[in-house]
């Protein structure tokens, strides 16, 4: 097994793998034999590499070392797509069922449908659903426009599948589940990326595939899924981007007579670093998010910082003497350009069926109610935008009705109270004593990954917070940037079902302290320093113990996700099981 990389020692840039470089007398010592001290060079530390199992594993096994060298190199993506397969697997199982338009469908299938079929949002029928359900091809798209408070990107890709698979529950759920099974492929590769570890990223994977919130939102054709998705992916880009840009300052800092890399205060604060093409691509996908849902702005502002706080530590790793005004003087503009911008021309972009068509709803109120003011130099389509977009900000901020299934963003990490999707008593059951099966969707997480989380977040500010560990402050700002700002709408009618946006990042926080339970490789790092490396009892005392540990933790987590498999699914089970199942009276 595999684990996160050594700790950070006090003084040292915000959780970079960590050595100490040779002085020059121990140098000049190593033409006399002397062996100093193994540390981890500037080279490493600005890009590390991937952890490897070492070759006893491979002596075990019987494996020979070609073989081995292979086999590390097929699991880097065999791995990740073999998680990602099963994953799919669970999630495309009897998509179709329910057969019913459950919770929010009602309104996302439907819009969807227009949308892929006239490029705008219809009016619809309200008592249209049990036609749809019965014969879709009786259904006609209504001419007059609809009113809709979510920009169209997601209902474009839920349309998507409506447009291949027809105008049925697979049809309309189809894409979310694509989504939603390419996320759990998108995740594995992240972590192995952010631990440099494959082990770690499969099991962040596996973690994500093994989430109730995550599985049931990939199976009903709602936006949150959707947006989870593109904020993913922004994450995974922008990580790709840091490893590219600490590679340039790699390239581009001097080498000594010995070939050891050293640190430059000129170069470091010189470098510019030009055109960063996964930089622009995380702008995409930011803009894709929030075109889907508009909470993507805020993550969009909290990506943004966090990508200039990576730059900053690549130059002061890199020796800049005053590496935040190298960031203002030479990143700063580059880096706005290559997101914002993007992300508000990708948002534009998206209405482009509202734009054209001329019949969406509002589309001609700049022609009409709109007429005259000071921004009549600006195209009609933009000002009728600008003013739907306004009144819906109006409705969002005062929907305060309430709806049995709200919850206050201060209980969604604790599951306090999940939404049910959908519910239906089966009468006549043999297999329950009273004669009732239940069945329910119920969009909640997997409570032990859950509450595991919990302590895997206190533990990733301790290692922010005390370790500088950087992963840890991406993790944090994951999370963060997709719960925190639901506490300034408390008033606000939302859901625990909101949460699915930052799932991922608890995945990789209990990935993160599982992969402090197994403790480091054996020969890396502080614990080498203190003995605790293979062939001493201690050390193979704490590895084997923390492997059980976190090996009991894990399969608890996949029992869980597999006890909760009926109310997550629909499955029709005895009405004395379903409350079996009801764990906390507020689930009910």
């Amino acid at each position: 097994m595999t684990s996160t990389a050594p700790e950070a020692r006090p003084g040292q840039d915000a959780g970079e793998p960590h050595g100490e470089e040779p002085t020059s007398w121990q140098r000049r010592l190593r033409r006399f034999g002397h062996s100093p001290r193994p540390g981890i060079g500037l080279r490493e530390r600005l890009v590390p590499p991937y952890t490897r199992p070492g070759a006893q594993l491979w002596a075990v096994l019987g494996i020979s070392p070609p073989m081995a060298g292979r086999l590390v190199r097929w699991a880097a993506w065999g791995g990740p797509l073999l998680v990602a397969l099963v994953a799919g697997v669970l999630r495309f199982w009897n998509l179709g069922s329910p057969h019913a338009l459950i919770f929010d469908e009602t309104y996302y299938a439907k819009d969807s449908w227009a949308l892929i079929n006239q490029g705008y949002e219809g009016d619809w029928p309200k008592d249209i659903d049990k036609l749809i359900l019965q014969d879709p091809s009786k259904v006609h798209v209504p001419v007059e426009p609809g009113y809709v408070v979510h920009p169209p990107v997601g209902k474009w890709i839920i349309g998507l599948g409506e447009h291949f698979f027809g105008f049925t529950p697979f049809g309309w759920r189809f894409m979310v589940a694509v989504l939603g099974t390419l996320s759990v492929l998108m995740l594995c590769r992240i972590g192995r990326r952010l631990f440099r570890s494959t082990f770690l990223g499969c099991l962040a994977g596996t973690l994500l595939a093994v989430d109730g919130l995550h599985f049931v939102m990939s199976r009903t054709a709602l936006l949150d899924l959707v947006l989870m998705f593109f904020v993913l992916a922004a994450f995974g880009a922008l990580l790709i981007d840091r490893d590219w840009a600490r590679r340039k300052f790699a390239a581009a800092l001097p080498v000594d007579e010995e070939g050891v890399l050293r640190p430059d205060a000129e170069i470091a604060e010189r470098l510019r670093l030009g055109w960063r093409p996964w930089r622009i691509t995380a702008g995409l996908m930011l803009g894709l998010a929030f075109a889907t849902k508009w909470n993507g702005l805020y993550i969009l502002a909290a990506f943004g910082l966090m990508t200039v706080l990576w730059d900053a530590g690549a130059r002061r790793t890199a020796g800049a003497v005053h590496p935040y005004l190298a960031v203002l003087k030479r990143d700063l503009l580059p880096a706005f350009v290559s997101t914002v911008p993007v992300a508000i021309l990708t948002y534009l972009v998206s209405w482009t069926g509202w734009i054209v068509t001329g019949k969406g709803y509002y589309r001609n109120w700049a022609q009409t109610d709109g007429r005259g003011g000071n921004w009549t130099w600006l195209p009609d389509w933009l000002r009728s935008l600008w003013h739907y977009e306004y009144q819906v900000y109006e409705f969002h901020v005062n929907l305060t009705s309430g709806h049995t299934y709200q919850s206050n963003p201060w209980s969604w990490i604790v599951l306090g109270r999940p939404v049910s999707y959908f519910w239906e008593e089966e009468p006549g059951c043999k297999a329950s004593e009273t004669g009732k099966c239940a069945r329910e969707v119920l969009a909640i997480g997997t409570p032990l990954l859950w509450w595991a989380a919990c302590f895997a977040l206190v533990y990733v500010l301790w290692r922010w917070f005390f370790r500088r560990d950087w992963r840890a402050g991406a993790i944090a700002c994951g999370v963060a940037a997709g719960w925190l700002p639901w506490f300034f709408y408390q008033e606000r009618t939302i859901f625990l079902f909101y949460a699915v946006v930052f799932v991922p990042f608890l995945c990789l926080a209990v990935t993160m302290m599982i992969g402090a339970m197994l403790g480091p490789a054996a020969g890396t790092g502080t614990k080498q320093e203190l003995g605790l490396v293979s062939g001493d009892p201690s050390g193979e005392r704490r590895r084997t113990l923390g492997a059980i540990a976190a090996g009991v933790l894990v399969l608890l987590i996949i029992w869980n996700f597999i006890y909760f498999w009926p109310i997550y699914t629909g499955t029709p089970i005895p009405d004395g099981s379903w409350r079996n199942r009801m764990w906390l009276d507020t689930w009910i």
